[in-house]
């Protein structure tokens, strides 16, 4: 569950495959330490093509899947987005992505910006700044240090697009932060430092979507985990699963059911689920799955179409069950609306 990597199925087939080849993942280790390599120049966010997604321009986060009726709605959107988006770099060259790599930057805009990101143009002017991401090993280096610093490199670029998103852009808007898998590692801190210390920022947040990793229940002092579907100011997690699966790991993590938006143990049947999107993101599947909340994860039986693709990692076992990269596309709509719900309701407050 600790693998952060968001791809299409054919390239997730060839990384695995290169992983089996090699017999662990260590074929994916940079192959000095992580104070051997110079990293890549810090961005600039001044800079638009420091970022992934804008609100004023044409990008991935605009998209909708296709012949679904749903269009983008940040032109008319009374709150910002500020979404982080998970690993999309796992090559062995160095510790951190550079963000000028131009072929890394289509890969994420083509993959999770426009199949997560997206997820919200329908609640806020979408922002997703791009960093100089850890790459996939970093989760698994747990010999020594260079995996820890390397996701600090990475989350100062966080810290410091989001500092330019406030001075610039936000304009004291509403803001949902919303983030998954290495995204999510960042997005947690970032609300410890940002919002869960002022008390100011926490009037503007309407919700925090830190969706697949782990979230405790008891991570903020301030800050408390969603309890229904429009409650603002709080935050909202999980991890899939496939059902009757346990994992030690995330035990004790808060879990949100994304078909009923609460935390109790209810089954909610695959009749509430509005429609999942396929990693094609050409079609949407109404009932996909049904979810139920068990011990800091979300329990759901195996889809039946195609374009849902389970979590495998030769030597980790544990993870075949996971349905991580699809922990957006399997509530695709159901998110989208309750993130527009949620807005609506922090509107009513005011």
């Amino acid at each position: 569950m600790r693998l952060l990597l968001l791809v299409k199925p054919a390239r997730v087939a060839v990384a695995l495959l290169l992983l089996a080849s090699a017999g662990c993942i260590k074929v994916i280790q940079p192959g000095k330490s992580f104070a051997a390599y110079t990293p890549p120049a810090s961005p600039d966010y001044s800079l638009p093509a420091n970022w992934a997604a804008l609100p004023e321009r044409r990008d991935s986060a605009d998209a909708v899947p296709k012949n679904s009726g749903l269009r983008d709605e940040q032109a008319q959107a009374t709150a910002d987005v500020f979404f982080v988006h998970p690993t999309t770099y796992f090559r062995r060259g160095s510790w951190n992505a550079d963000i000028t790599n131009e072929s890394l930057n289509r890969f994420t805009d083509n993959s999770t910006i426009r199949k997560q990101a997206s997820v919200f143009n329908a609640a806020g002017r979408i922002y997703a700044p791009r960093y100089r991401q850890a790459t996939l090993f970093s989760f698994f280096d747990t010999q020594d240090t260079n995996g820890e610093q390397a996701l600090n490199l990475a989350y100062t670029d966080v810290k410091t697009a989001f500092q330019y998103y406030l001075a610039h852009y936000n304009q004291g808007r509403p803001i949902i932060i919303a983030s998954h898998s290495q995204g999510t590692f960042h997005a947690t801190r970032l609300l410890h430092e940002f919002f869960d210390t002022s008390p100011q920022l926490r009037k503007q947040l309407v919700a925090a979507y830190l969706v697949g990793y782990k979230v405790k229940e008891n991570e903020y002092q301030a800050l408390k985990p969603c309890e229904d579907s429009t409650q603002t100011g709080c935050y909202i997690s999980w991890n899939t699963a496939e059902w009757g699966n346990e994992y030690e790991p995330f035990r004790g993590s808060t879990a949100v059911n994304p078909l009923t938006w609460t935390r109790d143990t209810v089954t909610a049947p695959a009749s509430l689920n509005k429609g999942g999107v396929r990693f094609d993101f050409d079609k949407i599947d109404p009932q996909v799955v049904d979810a139920k909340v068990h011990d800091g994860i979300v329990w759901v039986h195996a889809p039946k179409p195609i374009g849902y693709p389970r979590f495998l990692l030769p030597g980790r076992p544990e993870l075949r069950h996971s349905f991580h990269i699809a922990d957006y596309s399997l509530f695709y709509l159901n998110v989208r609306q309750n993130a527009a719900a949620r807005v609506q309701a922090f509107r009513n407050s005011q």
